[in-house]
């Protein structure tokens, strides 16, 4: 299943993020089946407990992408499949989203740790919060703010801080060092909550994989630029194809 892509969102705001990109790719390429797969919840914050329920909702040799915290969930699965993923695509995904010692290209430990409060004592506006820190960067970044925020679906707030628990344990690096299959990572240059810096502590990190930085952009890119992400990952697929 070459031509299936499966997309998964980031945390807190659903699949409408990622629907601009889903149509922008079917536009590009008709043979190329794109399948948006809403986040689990699988009431901890257990990575196995999360892999386990998309590796088994999920059809195998397929392309897995996502979104942020989606990429990240996308990466792990694909270390697990192995040569049963066909590639790895990332867009706004760091290894690791809150910094530690050996990778300072994240958010400040201090700065989740106040998000994660805010999000326990009023989970409905720090989700509006998190909208603006996602806009920042955009050419229009209140307008931006507003569209993410009113298509944002309702969540449960125990599975709001579960979602944010497991965003702070996740470090990637060991799955994208043992996933085999050819890797897209896009960056935004201007992203608030992902440093433009960590597209070239990947680049580094990894050998044989494609890294971009979109320019002018936040963490939003994918709602804002879906024609111009979904161009770079349509090269990228064909790309593999001829080699």
């Amino acid at each position: 299943m070459r031509n299936r892509l499966i997309l998964l969102p980031g945390w807190g705001l659903g699949s409408a993020p990622l629907e601009p990109l889903a149509a922008a790719l079917q536009g590009l390429d008709q043979r190329l089946r794109v399948q948006i797969e809403p986040l689990p919840a699988p009431g901890s914050a257990d990575l196995d407990e999360w892999l386990d329920e998309l590796d088994s909702a999920l059809p195998e040799d397929v392309w897995l992408g996502g979104w942020s915290l989606g990429g990240m969930l996308a990466a792990e699965l694909a270390a697990r499949r192995g040569e049963r993923c066909c590639g790895l695509l990332t867009l706004a995904s760091n290894a690791c989203f809150v910094a530690r010692d050996d990778w300072p290209q994240a958010m400040p430990a201090s700065t989740f740790a106040e998000f994660q409060a805010a999000c326990a004592a009023n989970p409905a506006v720090c989700l509006k919060r998190f909208s603006v820190l996602c806009a920042q960067g955009s050419a229009d970044a209140r307008g931006m703010a507003r569209l993410l925020a009113s298509a944002a679906p309702v969540v449960a707030p125990a599975a709001l801080l579960q979602g944010l628990a497991l965003l702070a344990s996740l470090d990637t690096r060991a799955a994208l060092q043992g996933f085999a299959g050819p890797q897209l990572h896009l960056f935004g240059a201007a992203d608030g909550l992902v440093p433009a810096e960590a597209a070239g502590a990947l680049l580094t990190l990894l050998a044989d994989v494609e890294v971009g930085l979109i320019e002018q952009v936040g963490h939003a890119f994918v709602v804002e630029r879906p024609h111009e992400v979904a161009a770079a990952i349509q090269a990228f697929l064909h790309g593999v194809e001829d080699d």
